[in-house]
């Protein structure tokens, strides 16, 4: 199958009621499965941003993990993870935000991101825009710049991109 007959939203698998009664779940273990449909969503990441001036990708747990480093990789630059405490080796950043009920923290190693540096920010799916928020300000923590902020998924509904309007937002698939 030809990159240009694959339609994503075929690799798109709704799961009722998860994690919890009233949610569908955009589950996108099928477009992994699935190698042509995984790199055709990589190039139309790389194609949304690339027109943009990146030095590195940050990428939060887990499933941002599953994007970023192809996608660096298709865009010649590296990547850094930001991940839940105690689980990075060396030296880190870290940045705790509020949650609906709660706070939650994230690290990133010292060395991840310079001064100076324009960052894209990438995950899976972008919903409410919490985590990936934070992961922004973490950036401009380290005196770096938010180049941007791209996901697979854009849930239009859940008002995540109001949370990230001020960075520009890339996203290939919107419900």
């Amino acid at each position: 199958m030809s990159e240009a007959t694959i339609n994503l939203r075929d690799y798109i698998r709704d799961v009722a009621d998860f994690p919890k009664p009233g949610i569908t779940f955009k589950d996108i273990t099928p477009l992994l499965l699935d190698a042509a449909a995984f790199s055709t969503a990589i190039d139309q990441l790389a194609l949304l941003v690339a027109n943009e001036e990146i030095d590195v990708i940050a990428a939060a747990e887990a499933r941002g993990f599953l994007f970023a480093p192809s996608l660096a990789q298709r865009l010649n630059i590296g990547m850094v993870p930001i991940r839940k405490p105690g689980k990075l080796p060396y030296q880190r950043h870290s940045y705790t935000y509020d949650l609906e009920y709660g706070s939650d923290t994230l690290e990133m190693h010292v060395d991840g991101v310079k001064k100076g540096q324009r960052v894209l920010v990438v995950d899976d799916l972008l919903a409410t825009g919490g985590t990936v928020e934070a992961c922004c300000k973490m950036v401009e923590d380290c005196d770096a710049t938010v180049a941007g902020c791209a996901f697979l998924i854009e849930l239009g509904f859940l008002d995540g991109k109001q949370k990230l309007g001020k960075y520009p937002l890339f996203s290939v698939l919107q419900y």
